[in-house]
């Protein structure tokens, strides 16, 4: 009799995850890389529709990851020692449903096998972002898509 083997993501909890299963659970939705006003009387977050200069719109991935931190002083690198910063992240994001007990969703690449799936549910912010650099920053509060992340 063959054993069956759980995937790592429902046996392990993110601490116990290597370096390697932990960059995996990106699905690659480019949803991280929009810009957030955050409300500085409530301190609630909205997301908008403006990318980062960076984020390749298609592929929907940084296209400086390596030196982001260096590129943009805003970048967040994703870390065991920010657990408790995650509540920013979209409500779809791997990292944030595994760290409040819930499953991937069923387009997850973990899921499908498929890096696509995530393009192909509409998951991705694939042809529904625009650049940084072509919306003026006071115009920023026109492009909030999101309600409040942060509930």
């Amino acid at each position: 009799m063959i054993a069956q083997v759980s995937p790592y993501w429902l046996v392990k909890t993110l601490p116990e995850m290597n370096r390697e299963e932990w960059e995996s659970l990106c699905d690659g939705c480019g949803k991280c890389c929009l810009q957030k006003l955050e409300d500085e009387d409530t301190g609630d977050l909205y997301y908008t529709d403006i990318a980062c200069q960076y984020l390749d719109h298609n592929a929907c991935s940084c296209g400086v990851y390596e030196s982001r931190l260096e590129k943009v002083s805003s970048c967040i690198s994703l870390s065991l020692s920010r657990l408790e910063e995650f509540s920013w992240l979209p409500s779809s994001c791997a990292y944030r449903l595994l760290l409040e007990g819930k499953p991937l969703p069923e387009w997850h690449p973990l899921i499908t096998g498929d890096k696509n799936s995530v393009h192909q549910s509409g998951s991705s912010v694939r042809n529904r972002a625009i650049c940084e650099n072509d919306v003026p920053e006071d115009e920023w509060e026109d492009h909030i898509i999101e309600g409040v992340i942060n509930l």
